[in-house]
């Protein structure tokens, strides 16, 4: 495994001599100053209306958690979907344009260290986006009281769920050549995962879901369930084994696309 850590670091080197690393940073910078303040105003305007008509037991149950760094966190989360298979999406596709992923499989490198590392090097972009992140929650524990374990529960929600974003986009950045087709399926798999459970939900109120067990499944099976949960300062090991089996699987079957290139 000693060249997992030496791939990852020359993935993340090329990510930062391109523009791609730092405008997604940017991006996601602006955007996350921009619904943090806005949802700290909209907090402040509400508190306001209530002092307003002496709702004294609405505002003793207002907190921050809930009603600015969950939705913020939400929305932050729905942000990344669009992001991260724009890093994603030249792990894998990038060689095979390139024509070096033949000199990668013919070299003494085996295709878990191969997965693994370029894996590891989106994995620390997507922590370097939370790193980015936790810092507009972590100012509100200099102007108020947040409790710190729901914030870090929903920190930790978003890094996971942001790390089986990156294996997805890694899957589908082995499936082609063309980065721009492997930002496309990695945004459609994200996209159907987190509407999941929407639909269930769906399905359930207007009687077109066949049975529970079916409904219970695509539940399961959306991550903006199990983010929720987490979010909401629950953390249960359901929730992190699915976010370990869902990161796992994909890079089993990464590992598979890969390695079936010998066999071309």
């Amino acid at each position: 495994m000693r060249h997992v850590f030496a791939i990852a670091s020359r993935e993340l080197q090329s990510l930062f001599v391109s523009p791609v690393a730092y405008s997604v940073m940017t991006l996601f910078a602006v955007l996350a100053g921009f619904f943090f303040l806005s949802g700290v105003l909209q907090f402040q305007e509400y508190v306001i209306r209530l002092q307003a008509f002496q709702m004294t037991e609405q505002l003793g149950e207002l907190n921050l958690n809930d009603h600015v760094i969950a939705p913020f966190l939400h929305v932050m989360s729905v942000v990344m979907l669009f992001l991260i298979p724009g890093i994603t999406m030249g792990l894998f596709a990038a060689e095979k344009s390139n024509g070096t992923q033949e000199l990668l499989l013919t070299s003494p490198i085996t295709i878990w260290e191969l997965v693994l590392g370029k894996f590891l090097a989106a994995a620390a972009f997507v922590a370097l986006l939370v790193a980015l992140l936790a810092v507009f929650p972590a100012l509100l524990f200099l102007f108020g009281d947040p409790e710190i374990g729901k914030t870090l529960a929903g920190l930790g929600a978003l890094l996971l769920v942001g790390l089986v974003y990156a294996a997805i986009g890694a899957f589908a950045s082995s499936v082609t050549q063309s980065q721009l087709i492997a930002f496309f399926l990695a945004f459609v798999l994200l996209l159907v995962l987190w509407m999941l459970g929407f639909l269930a939900d769906l399905g359930a109120a207007d009687g077109a879901m066949a049975s529970d067990t079916v409904g219970n499944l695509l539940r399961w099976l959306s991550t903006a369930e199990h983010f929720e949960s987490m979010v909401m300062g629950l953390v249960e090991t359901k929730d992190l084994v699915y976010f370990a089996v869902l990161t796992m699987g994909f890079l089993v079957l990464t590992k598979t696309t890969v390695e079936s290139v010998r066999w071309r």
